[in-house]
């Protein structure tokens, strides 16, 4: 066991290698492939705490339930019993995007879990052109159409050892545009490593993993991400009352180039809950900020969290997340 943990870690090192090598190429040539793939409401963040950390959690390893929405491994660090999470945000341009999870302990044998993903983008206004010989002259109105999209996953997450665990996520996703939709079966795979230096937690996964899709008579691809992320405590532990924790994200998109997130969390008294962070390599968005509550009765825990994403000239996005615990 422990030669083949070697391995892997050294492997995993060798990713971080590539990943960093990667990172000056890209940024000096500008290389943009964004709308180059589908289903991009996979990209955006569905935790109200990871939304206020500068999008960060690859190796947040107390995520409980909201692992199911982002790293799947991190289930398997949470507390034997059952674990909830939903958030909820008015999206930018009146979208709205709300997310459920739904995790439990299977003994010895690991985590199982269920997650929906899922973004209204409303009703619009269907038109055609009065006059097909004449494009963008005078148009008719047919009524109203709606568009939505969904993902739901099913996540198992175990640990090998104490320190590192593994989980893999398949979703079902679906996109809807009036009578038109595409629907495909992605992956997501990761794990996560606690290394003997303090607290130091090191993560990585795979998200989005498919073949590509077809929406009417087109193809298109999958908006694949690869993460890599870094976790620790500069002052407390994880499990002190009063800890500050610092995280930092490297993203590998399939859509865009190289991006950076950062983020840090204070827990004040085991209750209060204040995080900020910033995202590198975007076009709009950059600070974030959050905030949080918790509270525990007898064998229940639940936080309250908000998060805030400024993205400039678009405007801001409020994200509301409720997470409860009930530990054996």
């Amino acid at each position: 066991m422990m030669k083949w943990l070697m391995k892997l870690n050294g492997a995993f090192l060798i990713a971080a290698l590539l990943f960093s090598g990667l990172w000056p190429a890209s940024a000096q040539a500008q290389f943009r492939k964004a709308g180059t793939t589908g289903y991009v409401f996979l990209e955006i963040p569905a935790t109200a705490r990871s939304s206020g950390m500068g999008e960060t959690s690859v190796a947040l390893t107390d995520e409980a339930a909201a692992s199911l929405l982002t790293n799947p491994s991190l289930l398997a660090f949470s507390a034997r019993g059952f674990h909830l999470y939903a958030s909820s945000a008015n999206y930018l341009a009146d979208i709205q995007h709300q997310c459920a999870a739904f995790g439990f302990s299977l003994g010895t044998a690991g985590f199982l879990g269920i997650s929906l993903n899922y973004m209204d983008f409303g009703k619009m206004t269907h038109t055609v052109n009065a006059d097909p010989q004449n494009p963008g002259g005078s148009y008719l109105i047919l009524g109203n159409y709606t568009a939505d999209a969904y993902a739901l996953g099913l996540t198992f997450s175990r640990k090998l050892t104490q320190s590192f665990a593994f989980g893999i996520k398949g979703k079902y996703v679906r996109e809807r545009i009036d009578a038109y939709s595409s629907d495909n079966v992605l992956l997501d795979m990761g794990m996560v490593y606690q290394t003997r230096f303090r607290t130091f937690r090191l993560g990585g996964y795979i998200q989005n993993f498919g073949v590509d899709a077809r929406y009417i008579g087109d193809s298109f691809k999958m908006p694949m991400i690869f993460r890599l992320g870094c976790a620790m405590e500069v002052w407390g532990s994880p499990r002190s009352a009063d800890r500050l924790t610092v995280v930092v994200d490297a993203l590998h998109p399939s859509d865009y180039s190289e991006r950076l997130h950062v983020g840090a969390e204070w827990l004040l008294r085991a209750a209060l809950l204040l995080r900020a962070g910033y995202k590198f390599n975007y076009d709009e968005e950059g600070f974030t900020a959050g905030a949080g509550f918790r509270q525990k009765w007898k064998q229940y825990d639940f936080t309250l969290d908000v998060g805030y994403t400024d993205f400039g000239r678009l405007g801001s996005v409020l994200r509301f997340g409720l997470a409860i615990s009930a530990n054996k």
